[in-house]
C-alpha cells in the first residue's frame, strides 16, 4: 500500500484521476475512510462545529487540533494527512505561522497544513514550503472569515471577486502551495481556476469541474444535523439510525431484556 503524497496528488490531475477528500476528527472515522480508499484526509477546524458544538470554525484552538490531529495520523496509512491551521495561527506573523505549522508536523504527524485566504498571505505559504512544510491554499468561502462576509453566501459571483480569485489562485501556485481547496464559488469559476492551474484543486460546493472533491464526514454521512448545506450530498442517515439505536437500548434496558443470560457471566 503506498502513501499518497503531494506528488502523486499533482500526478493524478495529469492524468485526469480525481482526487477523493473526506475530513477526519478521531482515529475510529480516519482508519475507516483510509481503508475505504479516501486519498486526502482533512483534519478541518470544522471540528469546532461538528464536534465541539460552535456556531463557527472560530473558537477551536492549536492545542485542540494538535489533539485531533494526532489520533487522526496514528490511525491512517495511506491517505495524506493534511491540517487545517486554526484562526490566528498562522495571520499574527510569519514566525507564527513557521512555529504552529512546524508543530503540526513534528508533534501530530501529518504531513501538511492548510492556510485559509489568497494574496495576502503569499509570504507566509512561501516560506513555509520553503522551509520543507507542504501547504494547501483554501479560496472561495473561507470559514475564518465569515463575520467579515457576513454570511455562508456563494462567494465569486461578481466579476471584480471571480478575477480577484483567479488571480491569488495563480499566486498561491507560484508561491509553492501543492493544492488549493474552492469552497462555495460558481462552478463556471471553478472550472476556469483548475483548468489554469498545474496544481489540483479540491472543490467543496464549487462543482464537477475540481480535480477532486471534499466534505465534511459528518454531513455525508448525515450526522450532522444541524443545517444541510445544498452541496452535501448525504450517503447514509447515521443520526436517525443512532437514535433508533439508543432508543431500542434504553427500551431493553427499562424491560429488563438487556442484558440476557448469554450476555451475563456466571
Amino acid at each position: 500500500m503506498n502513501r499518497i503524497t503531494t506528488l502523486e496528488l499533482k500526478n493524478m490531475k495529469e492524468r485526469g484521476d480525481k482526487i477523493v477528500a473526506l475530513t477526519a476528527y478521531d482515529a475510529l472515522f480516519a482508519e475507516i475512510e483510509d481503508r475505504a480508499g479516501v486519498d486526502l484526509i482533512l483534519v478541518g477546524d470544522s471540528a469546532a462545529m461538528v464536534v465541539a458544538g460552535y456556531e463557527t470554525t472560530l473558537p477551536i484552538t492549536m492545542e485542540q487540533m494538535l489533539y485531533h490531529c494526532s489520533i487522526v495520523s496514528k490511525a491512517v496509512k495511506r491517505a495524506l494527512v493534511v491540517a487545517d491551521m486554526p484562526f490566528l495561527s498562522f495571520q499574527i506573523s510569519v514566525e507564527d505561522a513557521i512555529r504552529n505549522a512546524g508543530r503540526f508536523l513534528k508533534e501530530s504527524g501529518v504531513h501538511a497544513v492548510k492556510i485559509e485566504g489568497g494574496s495576502v498571505m503569499l509570504e507566509t505559504v512561501r516560506t513555509l514550503v520553503q522551509l520543507g512544510i507542504p501547504v494547501m491554499g483554501h479560496l472561495g468561502l473561507t470559514p475564518q472569515s465569515v463575520h467579515q462576509f457576513g454570511s455562508y453566501e456563494v462567494r465569486g459571483k461578481d466579476e471584480v471577486e471571480a478575477l480577484q480569485l483567479l488571480k491569488d489562485a495563480k499566486l498561491l501556485e507560484d508561491a509553492g502551495a501543492f493544492s488549493i481547496v474552492l469552497e462555495k464559488i460558481p462552478a463556471r469559476l471553478a472550472g476556469e481556476v483548475s483548468h489554469s492551474l498545474k496544481i489540483p484543486t479540491i472543490g467543496i460546493g464549487s462543482g464537477p469541474e475540481c480535480d477532486g472533491q471534499v466534505l465534511v464526514n459528518y454531513d455525508m454521512l448525515g450526522l450532522y444535523n444541524k443545517f444541510k448545506p445544498r452541496f452535501v450530498r448525504r450517503y447514509l442517515e447515521m443520526a436517525k439510525l443512532v437514535e433508533d439505536a439508543v432508543q431500542c437500548y434504553c427500551q431493553d434496558i427499562r424491560s429488563g431484556n438487556f442484558p440476557s443470560e448469554k450476555e451475563s457471566y456466571s
